[in-house]
């Protein structure tokens, strides 16, 4: 664990990359990028576009995906991620179950290994990420929201984990997820009983950090976000980045291990330009400019 912990956290330089998006000829647009620019610049939004199957996990769908997160994960100028739909009132319906239909038992079980990898890459890339939940996510839409290290609602927004209706399990990480942010207890009331919470109570059981009313356009929970990020843009992008990593190996082991492991996670500050310019800013009474070096 540590010794592949020390090569994770190498910083390296920022780079820009255009504002593109990632489909495949079969599937169309189906994923949009945009990378933000003027104040927000750092901010990348991802956008989910499949309206005519309420953004359900196609083949389609993940592979395009997949190659959205591989970009992600070498995109140093990309200081924070927001995850949103582009279609009204929904997130993510979970499994495009039309498709899981024609699969054979053992296409199916492909199928959720790939989401499931691509949730965990989601989870995994090295910015913070926020999942803006203006519409439903349920089953895999709600796994998806889970993978990402903060969450935002819209009050009238609808989640749960449904599987077991379907007479299965939540797959793509849920049952994984869940116990961690709440409890093993609480997860598993949510899961048995496949209950659908609104925005609010998702709040009060703590799947999601903020609740916010709904606004005329729809984007409520996507605006919660961008405020998040707009506090995240300051601070030092390597800082983040080696706090993300402390915090998410920290909490799978000991806390003695997890001393050692925030103790290396500071040892890949110590030597960055940032750091010294957080200094110098502070003794010339101005505010800092980093630059992720």
């Amino acid at each position: 664990m540590l010794r592949s912990l020390t090569r994770l956290t190498s910083p390296t330089l920022f780079n820009t990359l255009r504002i593109r998006a990632f489909a495949t000829a079969e599937s169309g647009k189906e994923v949009l990028v945009e990378r933000l620019d003027g104040e927000r610049k750092g901010i990348t939004v991802i956008s989910l576009n499949r309206p005519q199957a309420k953004n359900s996990f196609s083949r389609s769908l993940v592979e395009a995906f997949e190659g959205v997160i591989e970009e992600l994960e070498q995109d140093n100028g990309s200081r924070c991620v927001i995850l949103r739909s582009s279609s009204p009132g929904i997130f993510c319906a979970g499994a495009d179950l039309k498709e899981r239909k024609t699969m054979t038992p053992d296409e199916a079980s492909a199928f959720v290994t790939s989401l499931r990898e691509l949730l965990m890459a989601l989870e995994q890339l090295p910015m913070p990420s926020i999942a803006a939940l203006d519409g439903h996510a349920l089953g895999g839409g709600l796994e998806m929201a889970l993978a990402c290290d903060m969450r935002t609602a819209a009050d009238n927004t609808k989640m749960g984990l449904v599987e077991t209706r379907l007479a299965i399990i939540p797959g793509a990480g849920g049952t994984q997820r869940l116990p961690r942010i709440l409890s093993p207890a609480l997860a598993k009331e949510l899961i048995f009983t496949s209950r659908v919470l609104n925005g609010k109570e998702a709040k009060d059981f703590g799947i999601v950090n903020h609740v916010v009313p709904q606004n005329e356009s729809g984007d409520a929970a996507y605006q919660k976000a961008l405020e998040i990020a707009e506090e995240i843009l300051p601070n030092g992008p390597v800082g983040v980045r080696m706090a993300k990593l402390a915090i998410d190996k920290g909490i799978q082991v000991d806390l003695n291990t997890g001393y050692s492991i925030e103790e290396i996670c500071y040892s890949q500050v110590i030597p960055t330009k940032d750091r010294l310019e957080g200094l110098q800013a502070f003794a010339e009474k101005r505010k800092p400019v980093y630059k992720g070096e």
